[in-house]
């Protein structure tokens, strides 16, 4: 698995990986997946107290990747990798092997008939509780920063 390139914020020499997995490409991963990022985020009190915006923003990110990354294909992975810098909090990297996308041409939520629509808020979600996220790879892989 690649190293993921850290956010420009983060000191590459000062951060801990500290969980680096590939996990199948199927919903039944996720929970499992994200015990271990809640258990690496307690281990490493890099984030106390904010387990519940990692949980969401971790579940929300590997469901986006397994269904429009993978699309539900135990074949294929997703790689996830959590790292820690005790200055600056938890860096989580999501990765799929899918054609990626704009996340610029992401409709918000919460306007118009939007707000009815049954999916499209995951992305919404992640911006919402995490500190800083950004989208690379052509929208395949996406860093999450939570302080």
């Amino acid at each position: 698995m690649h190293r993921p390139r850290p956010h420009a914020d983060f000191d590459p020499d000062q951060l801990v990986t500290s969980l680096q997995i590939e996990i199948p490409g199927t919903v039944d991963a996720i929970s499992p997946a994200v015990s271990r990022v809640l258990e690496t985020a307690r281990t490493l009190a890099c984030a106390i107290g904010k387990e519940f915006e990692i949980e969401v923003a971790v579940r929300e990110a590997l469901a986006n990747a397994i269904r429009h990354g993978c699309r539900n294909d135990p074949g294929k992975t997703v790689q996830l990798c959590v790292a820690c810098d005790e200055a600056r909090g938890m860096l989580i990297v999501v990765r799929d092997p899918g054609p990626g996308f704009d996340p610029a041409r992401i409709a918000s939520p919460t306007i118009g008939q939007n707000v009815f629509r049954h999916h499209g808020r995951g992305i919404y979600l992640i911006n919402e509780l995490m500190d800083e996220v950004t989208f690379h790879e052509g929208g395949t892989e996406i860093r999450m920063v939570k302080r």
